[in-house]
């Protein structure tokens, strides 16, 4: 990574979102909020399922990884904009900035992999549902999550390493609420035609491969639920898949904006609210996409609160 002594910029102004002193404490208010309820619902899910004995299966041991990658990389980065709405000065060290982008990286490139692991798991369970267990064992399941997490390690790596290895001469001023790959290269005083390059390959293959794995193993799915005879196992079949199709699609579509599309970051702005959205709204939403049309975790939520009934 870029020493101290290779850059005139010993740190950075982030610029959040227009400051007014007025709708500032509001703004406070609406993110604090949002960040409490992520904390907790994430952590009411985790801990639903290592609670109740009926969620310790392949599926739920995923969700709960999920659900812990949803509050580390919302961690990274809302509580340092939660200081900046009501603070005057804005600034992050290099070291700092550097440090928040790599770990933002590593967490969300983890998740992102996480989610064609989770489609993996939906097709071992619905096309081969006889070997399910034996194929998704407990050892498996740690296999597959550790993978996730390498890639985590090695993307955040990439991305990191060769957009801070450039000279920043100033100025030092990002358009952001935090350290963000786009953002963070329109400040370098260098010819950036190599990062893009570095950027598209590094992406290419942390974001569209996974998403490609996860088009690949629905298409296999949905050929093997068509050949269901019982519309009613069908529909069973379907809703298992749609929770997690409608948080890749969330969590995809901003990404591949983001850090694919050539020149996205020039869009400032509309960059902010991309990041809000696969930064705050899906992991705000994951829980409740996970748990408000499932009866197993309804059913372990009675039973933590001491309302449950004799099963049936």
């Amino acid at each position: 990574m870029q020493e101290p002594n290779q850059s005139t910029v010993t740190d950075f102004i982030l610029l959040g979102f227009i400051s007014n002193p007025r709708t500032n404490p509001l703004l406070f208010t609406f993110f604090l909020v949002f960040y409490m309820l992520i904390l907790a619902s994430n952590s009411l899910l985790i801990t639903l399922i290592y609670q109740d004995s009926r969620l310790h299966t392949p599926m739920y041991f995923f969700i709960s990884v999920l659900s812990l990658l949803d509050m580390c990389y919302t961690t990274t980065t809302v509580p340092q904009m939660l200081v900046h709405i009501l603070s005057r000065r804005r600034v992050i060290s290099f070291a700092r900035c550097v440090a928040q982008m790599y770990i933002f990286l590593l967490f969300g490139i983890t998740e992102y992999w996480l989610f064609s692991i989770m489609s993996m798991d939906r097709y071992v369970a619905i096309c081969h549902p006889l070997r399910y267990k034996v194929i998704m064992s407990h050892g498996i399941c740690l296999l597959l999550v550790g993978i996730c997490v390498i890639y985590g390690v090695v993307g955040g790596l990439c991305y990191t390493f060769f957009a801070m290895h450039l000279p920043y001469c100033g100025p030092n001023e990002i358009d952001h609420y935090f350290c963000e790959v786009p953002a963070v290269l329109k400040l370098a005083c260098a010819d950036t035609s190599l990062n893009d390059l570095v950027d598209f390959i590094t992406g290419f293959n942390v974001i569209v491969v996974p998403l490609s794995l996860i088009a690949i193993v629905y298409g296999n799915i949905f050929a093997t639920i068509l050949k269901i005879r019982s519309a009613q196992g069908r529909i069973k079949a379907f809703s298992t898949c749609a929770s997690h199709i409608t948080v890749v699609t969330m969590f995809a579509i901003p990404c591949i904006i983001m850090y694919i599309s050539p020149g996205s970051g020039s869009l400032s702005n509309s960059g902010k609210k991309m990041a809000l959205f696969y930064n705050i709204a899906t992991a705000f939403l994951n829980p409740i996409i996970y748990s408000l049309r499932n009866k197993d975790v309804k059913q372990a939520f009675l039973k933590l609160t001491g309302r449950s009934r004799a099963p049936e």
